[in-house]
């Protein structure tokens, strides 16, 4: 079973997008998607710098349309298998999936983008990725500095996300064993922080033309296969302020029997969780176009 992922905020680098703007129709897509999002998204993927497309406005639109685009000319014909997301990339996830339409996808992100960095800007807060450590002395130490365990990795990495003065608290007084690495975001992402953002999406998704998944379609809150479209979108919803159990959706790729995974661009960030965690599954991150053929031939060898 061949399963596509596609990365989450962060996983960004400038320039990521030029390889795939020069196949053949993929410019012409990311016009028109760029329409849609109100955004330059050639620029910001080929020629914009670092900090351009860290504003998270600019990033989550950016990010789904390269999974997007990437997906497109992976699958000419057909669909993967089963798909998953993290954070953000759930939203390509349902469209790869066929749950949203690559332009209701887009809306969606475009407008959980902008809420996301509004609600951002009313405290500031942060994120720490906590790598190594005992799995529950990391809870404990993150829930005894009044943080939230945002993304549950798996792998032993842990990102602890709250207020600034909180996390430079928990800073001072580390886990046991474990390193700390601040993450460059605009603030705490799933989290209660993003409460404001839950409600405008609460207002605009109902009105999403939505459908059933053609692929086995995993969901960030639990891990769990969703079958139904309108419940995944509903859920993509409340999952702005939960935590990413990105551990869960792992552990679902094997009790599903996922034998070979395809990470979209920025690739490389989920494929080395798989790496450490999924003995056994080849792994694939499609980085430029050069990639396309090797990943062709995995699903040939894996497609059930």
């Amino acid at each position: 079973m061949i399963l596509l992922a596609s990365p989450g905020q962060g996983a960004q680098t400038p320039g990521f997008l030029q390889p795939w703007s020069e196949l053949p129709g993929v410019a012409d897509r990311l016009a028109w998607w760029s329409a849609v999002t109100g955004l330059d998204l050639v620029r910001y993927g080929t020629s914009a710098d670092a900090e351009e497309i860290r504003d998270t406005a600019v990033a989550q639109p950016l990010l789904v349309a390269a999974a997007l685009a990437a997906a497109e000319a992976l699958f000419e014909d057909g669909a993967p298998d089963a798909v998953a997301g993290h954070s953000v990339g759930e939203l390509a996830a349902a469209a790869i999936a066929g749950v949203l339409t690559p332009e209701a996808a887009l809306v969606l992100v475009r407008e959980r983008g902008r809420a996301m960095a509004e609600a951002a800007a009313v405290t500031e807060t942060g994120m720490t990725a906590v790598l190594g450590g005992d799995a529950d002395e990391v809870l404990a130490a993150i829930d005894k500095h009044g943080l939230t365990p945002a993304n549950v990795n798996g792998a032993g990495q842990v990102v602890a996300a709250g207020s600034m003065d909180r996390l430079a608290a928990f800073a001072d007084e580390p886990p046991a064993k474990a390193r700390l690495r601040p993450l460059s975001v605009a603030g705490a992402f799933h989290t209660e922080h993003m409460a404001p953002a839950v409600d405008t999406l609460r207002r605009l998704a109902p009105g999403a033309p939505v459908a059933d998944p053609r692929a086995t379609l995993l969901q960030n809150r639990d891990g769990a296969v969703v079958t139904s479209g309108r419940d995944f979108v509903a859920r993509l919803v409340e999952q702005v302020s939960a935590p990413v159990r990105w551990d869960a959706c792992m552990a679902t790729m094997r009790e599903i029997g996922v034998t070979a995974i395809i990470e979209l661009p920025p690739a490389g960030t989920l494929t080395g969780l798989a790496r450490r965690e999924l003995k056994g599954v080849e792994l694939l991150a499609l980085k430029t176009p050069d990639d396309l053929e090797k990943a062709r031939e995995l699903i040939k060898a894996h497609a059930s």
